[in-house]
């Protein structure tokens, strides 16, 4: 059935996706979402161009669909619920990567991006973030009051690690982060949304041929070695490139920004953290954070290639999907009290990288980031308090990720 069919069968009454957090409750996830979950764990809801996909607001229904080879992520299939009208747009124009591919092209893909993502290498950087960290809490420190923390440490540390490890040239971060912002609206139109998708493909394309000349060891140096041997184009070189420069610093950044925030909001939470020498705990509290907060405020989009049944409905084939990762991380049947803050539940199970095979590529880096970053800022600087009021704290309402723009601090 295909989705325009399937609409005409679904109730006027659907509500609108996405939908609006509170002001009151920032750290929620929106109201009326949280009331669809109680109730079942997936429902209809109606996007910007009208469709009618499920929203998959249960814990344990989006890890089963997480991993059903019945759902694709590829966005060319009729069906897909895109984010916006820019994704939509360029469909057909991007080359297919890790994110919108399948089977046996998507473990292609992800072959090639694993290398520099593995447990042994991620652990062997673990001394860099920590003196990247430490570098910026210097400044911070030794710099006026109040200090931005977005600006001073979110950005910078998963910025210069990544720029690092891609060989990126750092002094380029202003470019790019301008760009993948242009790219990351919520709303982008199909004009906005291009301008920055270009510009950072170009740059990757330049960057993919540059290493094809003067290879060095990091990852676009691995991809263009791939190019070389007519593995893949330089075009679907620069699309890996692009998607991991862009995961690899604006999620963690965000995340890193409304985390310090969450902390500060949670005092007790925070010295738990602070006065920890337990790596697991330390771990499993940069867990607890990700659940709690959910960044990623689109949903994680997909499309049924087969009929699913699943908590007592059908979903069709040619069926958009939604798994939107903050109600299923705020499901009181996997997290009692999920709008508490607890560093002493087990939160390993939080689906804040996805879960399956299509789960984040970089999550060791992002969880070694997290981990550090946190604890160290705690103990190096553990009168650090909001130099505004909560309320006059800017929230990234219009972005794919959610986050903060800015926040000022004191100690």
């Amino acid at each position: 059935m295909s989705d325009t069919l399937a609409t005409e069968h679904v109730s006027a009454e659907v509500p609108e996706y996405p939908m609006e957090r509170a002001a009151r409750c920032p750290f929620a996830p929106p109201l009326p979402m949280l009331e669809m979950g109680e109730a079942k764990p997936l429902s209809r809801v109606r996007i910007w161009n009208g469709t009618t996909p499920w929203l998959i607001t249960g814990h344990e229904v989006a890890r089963a669909l997480f991993s059903d080879s019945r759902v694709s992520v590829d966005d060319r299939r009729d069906g897909f619920p895109h984010w916006n009208e820019h994704m939509l747009s360029t469909v057909n124009k991007r080359p297919r990567s890790v994110f919108t591919s399948d089977a046996e092209e998507h473990t292609r893909f992800r072959r090639m991006l694993s290398k520099p993502f593995t447990f042994k290498r991620v652990e062997a950087l673990r001394t860099a973030i920590q003196e990247v960290t430490d570098q910026c809490i210097d400044e911070i420190l030794s710099g006026p009051q109040p200090a931005d923390i977005v600006a001073k440490l979110a950005l910078p540390v998963p910025t210069k690690v990544i720029s690092e490890m891609l060989g990126v040239p750092y002094e380029d971060h202003e470019f790019f982060q301008h760009h993948a912002n242009v790219g990351l609206a919520r709303y982008a139109s199909a004009e906005e949304g291009q301008k920055g998708a270009m510009s950072l493909h170009k740059y990757l394309i330049d960057l993919v041929e540059k290493k094809m000349e003067n290879p060095s060891e990091d990852a676009v140096s691995d991809l263009a070695e791939r190019v070389t041997a007519g593995e893949i184009s330089v075009k679907e070189a620069a699309q890996l490139g692009t998607g991991l420069l862009i995961a690899g610093h604006e999620t963690t950044a965000n995340m890193i920004g409304i985390g310090v925030l969450a902390l500060l909001e949670n005092p007790e939470q925070a010295a738990l953290l602070r006065d920890s020498d337990d790596p697991k705990f330390i771990a499993n509290a940069a867990e607890e954070l990700m659940r709690y907060l959910s960044i990623i405020q689109n949903g994680q989009r997909r499309v049924a290639i087969e009929d699913i049944e699943i908590a007592g409905e059908t979903i069709r084939a040619g069926e958009g999907i939604i798994i939107d990762l903050a109600p299923a991380n705020w499901d009181a049947s996997a997290y009692p009290e999920p709008d508490k803050l607890d560093f002493t539940r087990d939160a390993s199970q939080q689906l804040g990288f996805g879960y399956g095979r299509h789960q984040c590529v970089g999550q060791q880096l992002a969880r070694a980031e997290l981990q550090i970053v946190f604890h160290t800022l705690l103990r190096r600087i553990p009168t650090l308090k909001l130099a505004i009021p909560f309320d006059e704290v800017p929230f990234k309402h219009d972005r794919l990720a959610y986050g903060v723009y800015e926040l000022p601090v004191t100690w």
